[in-house]
């Protein structure tokens, strides 16, 4: 028996308070390429989903995904704040629409830093980043996602627990 990951595409979300972006991968997990950069939706008072979060969904369904993993800003020493939180309620919405492949939570710290670097490097105008700095952080989260399964043949990052149906 191979202690080998499940084939299958995965997938990085960058959550963002405005704009998430969207990355996937090959099947075998190798190379991270962007998808596109989704509006955020937000909540509808009529109980609709977030046309952002469905979908990213449908790139799972599409893809035949075996995971997602969605980028978690920490601060720099490590403790969480109100971006960490709203990233945590995303992931999980997010989870309970794509159960039961899994939604993992990832360490982003410095993504999109590092994704404006990146940009910049390319000689892509600073006025041009916007539109796509949210697809660049969601491969940097998922290529760093990639990079840690091959190193430790396990899924990197925290499990988000599919919320139980509510009776309302």
């Amino acid at each position: 028996m191979s202690d080998a990951l499940p084939r299958g595409a995965r997938l990085g979300v960058d959550v963002g308070s405005v704009r998430v972006g969207l990355a996937s991968s090959d099947p075998d997990g190798l190379v991270a390429t962007p998808v596109e950069t989704l509006a955020r939706d937000g909540e509808h008072a009529d109980g609709t989903l977030p046309a952002d979060l469905v979908r990213i969904a449908s790139e799972v369904g599409e893809r035949a995904a075996s995971v997602v993993y969605v980028g978690l800003p920490r601060h720099l020493k490590g403790t969480e704040g109100a971006a960490a939180e709203a990233a945590r309620g995303y992931a999980e919405r997010l989870a309970s629409l794509v159960a039961p492949v899994e939604v993992r939570l990832v360490d982003e710290r410095m993504t999109s830093v590092s994704a404006h670097q990146a940009l910049h490097a390319s000689g892509r105008a600073g006025r041009k980043h916007r539109a796509v700095v949210d697809q660049v952080a969601a491969v940097i989260i998922l290529q760093t996602a990639l990079d840690g399964e091959r190193a430790s043949a396990r899924r990197p990052g925290i499990l988000v627990d599919v919320p139980a149906p509510t009776d309302d």
